[in-house]
């Protein structure tokens, strides 16, 4: 069972999680998202801010329970980059909002984001080994996908600090990178082998 969450949705059913998205207000599927940033308020900058320390921290979140849990060198390999590579950009966005002076500000999506990687975490831990790794790779593959298109269709639109938007516009690639790297893992998992090797790191 693939376990994934996201934000402003609730499951449908308490034994079939679905695929969400990211939106200020509510979501869809992973193919409405574009509509649904396109419907949803602009965010401010203090928002904004909010939205990506929890984004990511609920992925370090996940990442730290993968290390704790699964048994396979190579999940075990992309959670440690998730944690890594998503402290990096919390320490970078905590930085540039202390030398801004912005105070980051709550929103329905920061909100929605942290109960949704709750909810996630709460799955996973009744999961034990291959079960929980495609759990938790699945979980990645669709995490990323919706992240990187509330990216582009909603948080670099709405930010109106240059600095800011130059930020998000620069973190971009990184998140791109591991979502290649998690279909990677994902394909590896559903083939039942050890998943392959990732290929070159992308910070």
């Amino acid at each position: 069972m693939a376990v994934v969450f996201a934000v402003g949705c609730k499951k449908r059913k308490e034994e079939a999680p679905v695929p969400l998205v990211p939106s200020a207000g509510s979501a869809g599927s992973a193919g409405s998202a574009g509509s649904a940033a396109a419907a949803a308020p602009t965010l401010t900058d203090p928002q904004i801010a909010a939205i990506v320390v929890a984004a990511n921290q609920v992925d370090i979140d996940a990442g730290q329970l993968a290390l704790s849990r699964s048994k396979n060198a190579e999940v075990k390999k992309f959670a440690e980059r998730m944690v890594t590579d998503h402290g990096a950009v919390i320490k970078a966005a905590t930085d540039l909002v202390t030398k801004l002076g912005v105070t980051p500000e709550q929103s329905d999506m920061s909100k929605d984001l942290v109960a949704g990687g709750a909810d996630a975490r709460a799955q996973f831990e009744k999961l034990d080994g291959d079960a929980f790794d495609r759990a938790y790779v699945d979980n990645e593959v669709a995490y990323h996908e919706a992240v990187i298109d509330a990216l582009k269709s909603q948080l670099i639109p709405s930010a109106s600090n240059e600095e800011l938007k130059k930020t998000l516009v620069g973190v971009q690639p990184a998140f791109d990178a591991h979502l290649a790297h998690a279909r990677q893992v994902q394909a590896a998992l559903a083939g039942d082998g050890s998943a392959a090797p990732a290929h070159a790191h992308a910070p």
